[in-house]
């Protein structure tokens, strides 16, 4: 399993639109009224990100990878014995293979058409730590969860071993409004995914997210 970035993703995306830029700094003064037209995406175009992941998507179509219906950000490619797939995340990606030189093999492909990095052995990827054993790979979110305990102010509280009282009484009909309605649907969904690695937490967390 091996993690990659992409340096400036979103300049490798071609434009179908005509766009139109002020003059930087610097130039305006040269040519009053005159306007810049863009060759390529620049960040903080709403259009940016659809062009990269469409160049991106048919980089690995070209290289014989199939889209899947189900995540439109995975991508396999299988033949005979051989076996890649590769997870994108923005910049960020995952592949992984059945044999290291099929993965060499493309990770120089996709540094032909992008600029990559080889962040080696996949070790950390959206907040899921990965860590590998004997009898497989470990998967965890100890930092991710820390974080959401701390921007709720409770490192130092006392652990507690049930994610929720039996009796909880909790009901979006009756008691007090939510103060800050934003930040708590913000950290229901940090909650929902944190149960990707604890699983027991699920029930809890559909109980907090009908009181939204």
């Amino acid at each position: 399993m091996h993690q990659l970035d992409v340096h400036n993703a979103f300049l490798h995306g071609e434009l179908e639109e005509e766009v139109y830029m002020k003059l930087p700094p610097g130039f305006s003064h040269r040519r009053p009224g005159y306007a810049c037209r863009l060759q390529k995406s620049l960040y903080g175009l709403r259009q940016a990100s659809r062009n990269w992941f469409s160049k991106f998507t048919s980089a690995l179509r070209n290289y014989g990878f199939s889209q899947s219906e189900a995540d439109h950000s995975l991508f396999t490619l299988q033949r005979d014995k051989k076996f890649l797939a590769v997870l994108v995340y923005v910049d960020d990606m995952i592949v992984v293979g059945n044999s290291s030189e099929d993965c060499t093999s493309l990770k120089r492909y996709l540094d032909t058409h992008f600029r990559i990095k080889d962040l080696g052995s996949l070790k950390y990827f959206l907040g899921i730590e990965v860590t590998r054993m004997e009898k497989g790979l470990f998967l965890n979110q100890r930092k991710y969860a820390l974080d959401i305990i701390n921007e709720c102010g409770l490192l130092g509280s006392k652990p507690s071993y049930f994610p929720m009282e039996q009796r909880h009484g909790l009901s979006s009909d009756s008691g007090s409004p939510i103060s800050k309605p934003t930040r708590y649907r913000r950290l229901i969904g940090r909650l929902i995914y944190l149960t990707i690695t604890r699983p027991e937490l699920s029930y809890s967390v559909h109980i907090l997210s009908h009181i939204l």
